[in-house]
């Protein structure tokens, strides 16, 4: 079988530290990554930009709380407001006459600096302390915007996003702004992935685990703290500024409330906490399933199938979509990942059942 691990021998550490050791998953990363850049030419202008852009995106969002919650064990509730500071800070320096690229890493800075402010909590308290601390940067986030119009003009204005290129190449177009997050999105996955196996990733798995058993080793807990809300914010606000020029290309308020942080920590959770696999399916899950299951119940409310008011058939996909992702924390709290590696797994020892990895 093509998952057979037979006549693999790692005789180098170079081979067996690989990323992906096994030829199957090479071959599966490779098609992916040649399925996502032929996407433009396969799908439709609908498609690209209705459900392929914002799932890209969104997965770069969920990568980079990833890195947070599911690399170092630190809770954040208020990731929305991380990625509104990005939007807002390169959308007024891309105005000012700064290139896309240099306001990208200002959008990255800003919400880097800020979220270690608020980040900085950490360093006394935890659980449902930390979460209280990440809220109320969501809540003074959100008054900021709204009650300062310098920032967004206002509670109901509307900030749109100046014509930009990036690299010399115009995001006028749906493919273009694809392209970008596309690169975006890639660059942060390979980051999380190389990060997971270097000492600083070991690091902030130990301060994760427990912190005080983390210190009593020699690992300044404190630094590696501020590491990750460091570089997750930055991650986050560079995401949240490809989201405003790519996806929405108008920024206001709303876009970036609680409700979007909730669904942030959704696709994290939903997908497999601290996977960089499941960070993809969870923003699937969280931004497709709905639509999926809207567009199931209209067509069998049109067949007559389901003889229910209207009110109740818009209601219908919302209370599946609930029961789905209870089902997903009752029979599998680590979420689609491990699905997925199950599945591995079991293809690995396929037909020796009996073998267990």
């Amino acid at each position: 079988m093509f998952y057979r691990l037979s006549g693999i021998y790692h005789t180098r550490y170079k081979t067996a530290r690989a990323l992906f050791p096994i030829p199957a998953d090479r071959r599966q990363v490779l098609f992916l990554l040649v399925l996502g850049v032929a996407a433009p030419f396969l799908f439709s202008n609908f498609v690209l930009s209705s459900y392929l852009l914002p799932w890209i995106i969104l997965s770069g969002a969920a990568l980079s709380l990833t890195l947070l919650m599911g690399v170092a064990g630190q809770l954040h509730f208020g990731f929305a407001s991380v990625m509104a500071i990005g939007a807002y800070t390169s959308i007024h320096l891309n105005r000012a006459g700064v290139p896309l690229e240099f306001a990208l890493v200002g959008a990255g800075l800003a919400s880097a600096l800020i979220g270690s402010v608020f980040g900085a909590a950490a360093l006394r308290v935890k659980g449902l302390y930390l979460v209280m601390a990440t809220l109320a940067m969501q809540y003074l986030v959100d008054w900021t915007i709204v009650n300062i119009p310098a920032i967004s003009g206002g509670a109901q204005a509307t900030l749109q996003t100046p014509r930009s290129t990036f690299l010399w190449f115009s995001l006028q177009s749906d493919m273009a702004h694809y392209y970008l997050a596309l690169l975006w999105t890639v660059f942060v996955t390979l980051l999380i992935l190389n990060i997971k196996r270097s000492s600083i990733g070991r690091a902030l798995v130990a301060v994760r685990d427990k912190d005080y058993a983390a210190a009593v080793i020699g690992i300044d807990v404190v630094r590696f703290k501020l590491v990750a809300f460091f570089a997750s914010s930055f991650l986050g606000g560079v995401t949240g500024a490809i989201l405003a020029f790519c996806y929405y290309q108008a920024v206001t308020p709303e876009q970036f409330n609680f409700n979007v942080s909730v669904q942030l920590v959704a696709m994290v959770l939903v997908g497999g906490l601290g996977s960089v696999l499941g960070s993809y399916l969870g923003a699937g899950f969280v931004l497709l399933t709905p639509i999926l299951l809207t567009n199931i119940v209209v067509y069998l409310a049109g067949l007559g199938w389901l003889n229910v008011s209207t009110n109740l058939v818009a209601h219908i996909p919302l209370m599946i979509y609930g029961a789905l992702i209870i089902g997903f924390l009752l029979f599998e709290p680590l979420g689609l990942a491990k699905i997925y590696d199950n599945l591995r797994k079991y293809l690995l020892v396929w037909p020796f059942r009996q073998t267990k990895l």
